[in-house]
């Protein structure tokens, strides 16, 4: 166990590791692909399972265990730059849950993908995305918790793409991949500012982290522009990262689309990867949070950001899923809305309660994918919930496991999980001292939860199945067989998981109750505030909620579901234009193709036009600029510095020729020379005495 602790990297690396090794084998290896990927994340859970010993063990009494290790990895001038590895509580749960959760998922994608030609490729970009969300939670530096974030993002996008002969699976990898983008170049900037003004990224560092008490003191010490600290902006600047990543508004738009990708893929990005990473980035840094106390009432500006920023993704994300169809847009529009819980939770101070909601909620999303993989697979690939109907005959252990999962997101009191970390939440918000706005809107969202996981349970199990029945061919009726289009219930392989899941769904919302918060004590160190009147008050009020959520869509869809879903659906009777609001997702994508894509879109024709119009014609004018001084630079060099030097050196050498022709070596003529001169000498003096 001690070797697990100094080697905390080793859980990462085992998936990591499968994924380069898988990446290079042929698609044909396709049992060895499996078995290196299901080892590699079963490996990764052994390691997760033992390094979560000792932080259990050692948290309590108001001190939280902490291990960390750093290392130089390099140096540029007189500045090092480190990274390094963390474990603690927050840690450890997370590696339980996301090595737990990924496996099941890995052995329900054994039966789901069976069939699949492209089964190896599939198997390596999932180890791929599980060790890459095991490094985020692992990393002690923010910089390698940013390369992870960003693998994350790679794997996300091979992923949701992956069935990229589709066009609107490519299409949605590339939203996917854009949008978080645009969050992560707030991180990006946040992480740079932060490095700038504390000099490190190291989250904890022997009293010398970014998160610990000095250089958060002198990160509150300085404000900048309107008066915000600079703990305040970046932890904004690295709230936009989480914003995207975890689907809040208004960066949601990604996350329904990327249901293109296959089912098992949707149930690792809403449950124990992607999605999970930008909550457990605000956990991670809630100490930067919670840092500036200027704010309202001794609250910090970013909570409060973060507070109502997920209040409002819950609500308007559970009323969107109100009038879809499809049964994984669903289960997507719920995942925004319970990150919007988890946000909320964060933002109102109610840390343990938002991890302990990201647990449960690992494990009953988890569950609800899987399931509704289960029905697809079952159903011949029919997601549209108004064509099927009936399941519970034919798919029993689905309905079953499916029912647990919808009710443990319901939030269905006492037995289930969702119930007790949800209601903590709104525990949390109704003690908000700044507003009660969070808790309503909480609350709003818990009945319409209630609701649309109502509508779905009736429209896919109840009644009678609507798929298209395929008639019989002439071969089929001489051997007296019948082609086999009903549901039928899916393999062991893949409903063992969906089992395993519904325990966890039930059962881990016992670990942090009113009456036994132990969750709390050991993520925080210290006692949570256990059982009061306005607790129960509030579990009342929660229960009644929900209960008539439930009671509503009962009401509208579950009396005569026979009668009732062949027509229009209720809803949109009562209330057309609302609905058809809904069904289109609040035209948020509309409203962004007619605003920023059509802004980019007009942006780029400008600058097209700049480009050919002027900056070419700029540059064919220089060009040609340049070419006439070449031309005036080569005749005034060849016609008149080359030929007035060509010139002058003849001269010089006719001259030195003929300078070079009297001395001849030959006496005589230097005589008759002589002679000459003397004579002429002569005449010259006779000249001068004459005159």
């Amino acid at each position: 166990m001690e070797w697990i602790i100094n080697h905390i990297w080793v859980i990462p690396g085992l998936p990591l590791m499968a994924a380069g090794a898988i990446a290079l084998m042929k698609r044909e290896q396709r049992t060895l692909a499996a078995s290196l990927a299901l080892g590699g994340i079963l490996l990764a859970f052994i390691g997760s399972v033992l390094a979560f010993w000792p932080t259990m063990a050692g948290s309590g009494h108001d001190a939280v265990w902490r291990h960390y290790q750093n290392h130089v990895w390099f140096q540029f001038g007189n500045y090092p730059l480190s990274i390094g590895w963390v474990l603690d509580p927050l840690a450890g749960c997370m590696l339980v849950m996301v090595t737990l959760v990924s496996g099941l998922i890995f052995v329900f994608s054994l039966g789901y993908m069976a069939e699949d030609s492209n089964f190896t490729r599939f198997f390596c970009f999932m180890s791929l995305f599980a060790a890459a969300m095991l490094g985020i939670v692992v990393a002690n530096s923010l910089l390698l918790l940013f390369i992870c974030w960003e693998l994350v993002g790679l794997a996300s996008y091979l992923l949701i793409g992956f069935w990229f002969h589709k066009p609107s699976a490519a299409e949605a990898a590339r939203k996917a991949f854009l949008t978080t983008r645009i969050g992560d170049l707030g991180f990006l900037l946040g992480m740079v500012w932060l490095y700038a003004r504390t000099g490190t990224l190291l989250f904890y560092d022997g009293g010398q982290g970014c998160l610990e008490a000095g250089a958060l003191e002198g990160l509150v010490a300085r404000a900048t522009l309107g008066g915000l600290t600079l703990a305040t902006c970046i932890s904004l600047l690295i709230f936009c990262g989480a914003i995207g990543k975890s689907g809040q508004v208004p960066l949601h738009v990604w996350l329904p689309d990327a249901m293109e990708g296959p089912t098992p893929v949707s149930a690792l990005i809403h449950a124990a990867t992607m999605v999970a990473a930008g909550v457990f980035l605000m956990a991670r840094i809630y100490p930067l949070l919670d840092a500036d106390p200027a704010g309202v009432a001794g609250w910090s500006p970013a909570m409060v950001v973060v507070a109502w920023t997920g209040a409002i993704t819950a609500l308007m994300a559970a009323a969107i899923a109100v009038a879809q169809t499809d049964i994984k847009r669903i289960l997507a529009y719920s995942t925004i809305s319970q990150l919007g819980y988890m946000m909320m939770a964060l933002g109102v101070g109610g840390y343990a309660a938002g991890m302990f909601h990201l647990l449960t909620h690992a494990f009953f999303k988890a569950l609800l994918f899987l399931g509704a993989g289960s029905v697809i697979h079952g159903c011949h690939h029919e997601q549209d919930i108004r064509r099927l109907g009936g399941l519970r005959r034919h798919m029993p252990v689905t309905f079953a496991t499916y029912a647990i999962g919808m009710m443990a997101l319901a939030g269905v009191p006492l037995l289930f999980s969702g119930f007790w970390s949800k209601d903590e939440i709104l525990h949390e918000a109704m003690a908000w001292p700044i507003s009660r706005g969070p808790f309503f809107l909480g609350l709003a969202g818990a009945f319409l939860t209630a609701f649309y996981m109502t509508r779905q349970m009736v429209y896919v199990f109840a009644g009678d199945y609507r798929g298209q029945k395929q008639k019989l061919n002439h071969s089929d009726s001489s051997k007296g067989r019948r082609p086999n289009k009903l549901p039928h219930e899916s393999p062991a392989v893949m409903t063992v998981p969906l089992i395993i899941l519904a325990v966890g769904a039930v059962g881990l919302g016992f670990i942090n109750t009113p009456f036994w918060p132990g969750f709390h004590r050991y993520l925080t160190g210290h006692e949570g505030e256990g059982v009061s009147t306005g607790t129960l008050g509030l579990m009342i009020v929660s229960g009644l909620i929900v209960g008539a959520g439930l009671g509503l869509g009962w009401v509208l869809y579950g009396r005569k579901p026979g009668r009732v879903l062949a027509a229009t659906d209720p809803l949109e009777v009562i209330q057309p234009q609302g609905f058809r609001w809904l069904g289109q997702r609040l035209y948020w994508d509309e409203v962004y193709q007619r605003t920023v894509i059509a802004w980019t879109l007009a942006m780029g024709r400008v600058c097209d036009w700049i480009e050919r119009n002027l900056w070419e014609n700029a540059v064919a004018a220089v060009s040609q600029l340049t070419l006439g001084f070449s031309w005036a630079s080569r005749l005034l060099d060849e016609y008149g510095i080359n030929l007035g030097f060509d010139r002058v050196c003849d001269k010089i050498r006719l001259g030195g020729r003929r300078v070079s022709a009297m001395q001849n070596g030959q006496v005589q003529h230097y005589l008759r020379s002589l002679a000459l001169a003397l004579a002429a000498l002569f005449l010259l003096l006779a000249w001068g005495g004459w005159r």
